[in-house]
């Protein structure tokens, strides 16, 4: 087995998901289960985005958003999940503020799980010539996982920043980040040494 390096060639970092319900969405009976703690996880991918933007790492913004009359969503409200990001609900717009989004950064809008499926990621990130992709946002066994799933596919280098992301569920988050894990060997990875890597990259 060949031991990587957290960067191999030139990444970018891709949010998923980190939207305005995330913050201010005080809802108890939330349409999606967040584990404990989601919200201050989310947070702390500011970190993982200023910390790329200082080393000249794109950062891309993922934004799950569905028509109001729900055309859209397919067999997604089959499982536990009711209706959700509506594009009449301002609640779906992005975390502009918290994530400190800038008019430069890229955004893409996506209508399923998967950042990659019908969406033009594929074709922004060969635009930038990426190879090793960071994900941060939630979840962390649903969007993240299936993102994840479609960049390894695509023959990416992915890591996940496992203190940025969270799950449904505590079991759910865990179980999800050891089946990325064995996708690839070194794919989950700390903030602190994401940041040495990033900081590493710029010098």
């Amino acid at each position: 087995m060949v031991k990587r390096a957290i960067i191999e060639g030139k990444p970018a970092l891709i949010v998923i998901d980190i939207q305005a319900s995330t913050f201010h969405d005080q809802s108890t009976d939330r349409a999606i289960p967040n584990m404990p703690g989601y919200r201050d996880r989310m947070a702390k991918a500011r970190e993982a985005n200023d910390a790329a933007r200082t080393a000249g790492i794109p950062v891309i913004f993922i934004q799950e958003i569905h028509r109001a009359d729900r055309v859209d969503f397919g067999r997604e409200l089959d499982g536990l999940e009711d209706a959700h990001c509506l594009d009449s609900n301002p609640m779906t717009d992005l975390a502009v503020k918290e994530m400190g989004i800038r008019p430069d950064d890229y955004i893409i809008q996506k209508r399923r799980y998967s950042a990659f499926f019908g969406t033009d990621l594929e074709i922004l990130l060969k635009g930038l010539k990426a190879e090793t992709l960071f994900l941060v946002g939630g979840l962390t066994d649903v969007c993240v996982h299936y993102t994840f799933v479609d960049a390894h596919q695509h023959d990416y280098f992915t890591r996940v920043i496992e203190d940025c992301v969270g799950g449904s569920s505590i079991e759910a988050h865990e179980a999800s980040l050891k089946a990325m894990e064995y996708l690839q060997t070194g794919a989950v990875r700390s903030l602190p040494e994401t940041l040495a890597a990033m900081t590493e990259y710029q010098s």
